[in-house]
């Protein structure tokens, strides 16, 4: 799959599972300009939850969410 939204950085979660995707994305975005975009890349099925509980939560947009045969993407907008 192609990428959705442009980005300025990506992390890749695979193979971790819950809490550290969220954990690992939200200590790179700590390192992003207000504004930029993080695409995170993830295998743990429990992260589409956090994800968008994290984003409403912190006040980042989601921008985009994709799950394909078990790879979950998400492109974050840091506030």
């Amino acid at each position: 799959m192609t990428d959705a939204v442009a980005h300025d950085c990506e992390l890749d979660a695979s193979g971790l599972n819950c809490p550290l995707p969220l954990l690992k994305a939200k200590m790179a975005l700590n390192k992003l300009p207000s504004g930029a975009v993080l695409k995170v890349i993830a295998t743990d099925a429990g992260s589409q939850r956090d994800f968008r509980t994290f984003a409403k939560l912190a006040g980042h947009t989601l921008l985009r969410e994709e799950d394909e045969a078990g790879v979950y993407r998400y492109w974050l907008k840091k506030a």
